[in-house]
């Protein structure tokens, strides 16, 4: 397909037929946007994309196969290919591993027309625009990064525990010590937290990417 001077060529990976021609035409409908192509699998995503895609919008569920791995190989083959994650998936292994791979946004399937055009836009001239939740997610695993020591092994541990719902003598005994160091550490894991209480310093943790 020969493309309109000036466009921003996007190509749409997605294997759900409904959604694919949706995508496309939200896109085709913008002024400057024109779909290079589209593809239902990795295979013919490999096949039809080239150099002349500025965008690639790419499914991370493309039924049997890893839209991930697609991500991966796309940006290995076009290094300055712009890759946006388009997904279901908001838990923090599909996003980091999605990040990774080389896509540099990553937005959830449900968010406006208008949003995914203008993600579109921002990843094309230099942005990594995302989901808010996504964004958040980010945030909270750099946070964690930069206090690694915040809490000891053994703190991270009992954490875990506590959210799992464990008494103290269940911990006790699943950590071989004894309930006292068990209270002791969750002293200490609330006091480096600055909680108040078990629901505080579990919230506290998460906001901090520690669970």
């Amino acid at each position: 397909m020969a493309l309109a001077l000036g466009k921003l060529s996007v190509f749409v990976v997605e294997d759900d037929d409904l959604l694919r021609e949706m995508v496309s035409e939200v896109l085709s409908d913008a002024a400057d946007i024109e779909v290079a192509g589209t593809a239902s699998n990795p295979r013919d995503a490999l096949a039809a994309i080239d150099g002349s895609v500025d965008v690639a919008i790419v499914d991370l569920g493309l039924g049997e196969e890893s839209g991930i791995d697609l991500i991966a190989a796309l940006k290995h083959r076009f290094p300055t290919l712009q890759l946006m994650a388009h997904t279901v998936f908001d838990d923090r292994d599909s996003v980091f591993r999605a990040l990774r791979s080389g896509a540099t946004s990553y937005l959830l399937k449900g968010d406006t027309p208008t949003s995914l055009v203008d993600a579109v836009r921002q990843v094309a001239s230099g942005g990594a625009p995302m989901n808010p939740r996504i964004a958040r997610l980010v945030v909270e695993q750099l946070r964690a990064a930069a206090e690694p020591d915040l809490l000891s092994p053994r703190e991270r541990q009992i954490l875990k525990c506590i959210d799992r719902g464990l008494t103290y003598k269940e911990i006790a005994i699943e950590l071989s010590i004894s309930t006292h160091t068990v209270h002791s550490h969750i002293k200490n894991i609330y006091e480096r937290l600055q909680a108040t209480d078990k629901r505080d310093a579990l919230a506290r943790a998460r906001s901090r990417g520690l669970l």
